[in-house]
């Protein structure tokens, strides 16, 4: 009988200081770990709040939550203004090509169009359904897959997309709420 050693995995929010061989995974709400998402910890803990001050105009102007554009910035991209999705969406919103030209964004990978543009989507969506999780549905399916299916679509993908930002949304607004 052979006998196979896993790697042990350590599953914490305070690593040892000073050890740097931590990664830093944030669940999708499943239980599968093959699911899970991985984050580069010195991007997400530099960028986690380097964002609010752009937030916080982008969400006045488009009479948002911050706290949600937030959440929305988290799960589609990480903090990250580089993103880039295996689709083509760009930036912190993860922008569509298409979309953004729509919203007048001509410049994906600014951090500024970005913000604003995603937020006047959001904004959009929640104009469109008058619902929250239908808005945040349309943003990750599209509008039309919503009113296809009279709802939240049956996608795995816009299913947990939609728990992880309503999750995110709830933290944000009870843990670390914007300053406006």
């Amino acid at each position: 009988m052979r006998s196979l050693l896993l790697p042990l995995l350590l599953l914490t929010d305070t690593p040892p200081s000073g050890d740097s061989s931590f990664d830093i995974y944030y669940s999708d709400l499943s239980d599968r770990p093959d699911r899970w998402a991985r984050v580069d910890p010195r991007l997400l803990k530099k960028n986690l709040d380097s964002w609010d001050d752009l937030i916080l105009r982008a969400a006045a102007h488009h009479q948002l939550a911050p706290e949600l554009i937030k959440a929305v910035v988290l799960v589609e991209s990480g903090m990250n203004p580089k993103a880039t999705s295996p689709v083509g969406a760009q930036g912190l919103m993860q922008l569509m090509p298409a979309t953004a030209r729509g919203l007048g964004v001509s410049d994906s990978y600014d951090p500024q169009e970005n913000v604003f543009g995603g937020a006047r989507y959001l904004r959009k969506m929640l104009d469109r359904f008058g619902d929250r999780q239908l808005a945040l549905a349309a943003y990750n399916a599209g509008p039309g897959n919503v009113e296809k299916y009279g709802g939240i679509p049956p996608f795995e993908e816009t299913q947990l997309y939609v728990k992880k930002v309503s999750k995110y949304y709830a933290h944000f607004l009870a843990e670390r709420p914007l300053r406006r």
